[in-house]
């Protein structure tokens, strides 16, 4: 519990209040005084604050200063056949369709390739493609449920971001 014993904040907090507030409000604006007159009256930072700003910005300095180092050496490094070949390998990827990109991992979870598929007699095919079209659908499907957003949902959302 805080007790202030200075009167002329005392009678500063009770002019503030108004009759007609209701309590949480009368009691808010005590509060938000008693703090803009406490940030008023202690308008001076001791020296042991003062050094801890100073280290605090010389480490901030040093971070920037290295951030700066490894952007610049990175920048002239070549990539290396590793970093080159996942570059080359998310490229591809991202090229792809979204079918193309599904298909894909249908027969990876198979353990299937495209030559497996090809020698596969034109049921086994037409299944594959059914698959792959039934993911596609349901992907489809999952993305428009996720824009579509139930308005009370919605409501409320925006109620606990204006809290």
């Amino acid at each position: 519990m805080l007790v202030n014993n200075n009167t002329q904040a005392m009678s500063t907090v009770q002019q503030i209040k108004r009759p007609d507030m209701d309590p949480a409000n009368a009691a808010a604006s005590a509060l938000y005084s008693g703090a803009l007159q406490a940030a008023q009256q202690s308008t001076f930072v001791p020296a042991a604050q003062k050094e801890l700003d100073k280290a605090t910005d010389r480490i901030d300095e040093a971070f920037a200063k290295t951030r700066v180092q490894l952007q610049s050496s990175t920048a002239d490094v070549p990539p290396t056949g590793a970093t080159s070949s996942a570059r080359a390998e998310f490229t591809d990827y991202m090229s792809k369709s979204p079918a193309e990109r599904i298909r894909q991992q249908l027969l990876k979870e198979q353990g299937l390739t495209e030559a497996d598929v090809q020698t596969m007699s034109q049921e086994k095919q037409d299944a594959i493609s059914k698959q792959v079209a039934e993911r596609l659908k349901q992907q489809q499907e999952q993305q428009v449920a996720a824009k579509t957003v139930d308005p009370q949902a919605q409501a409320v959302k925006e109620t606990l971001a204006a809290i």
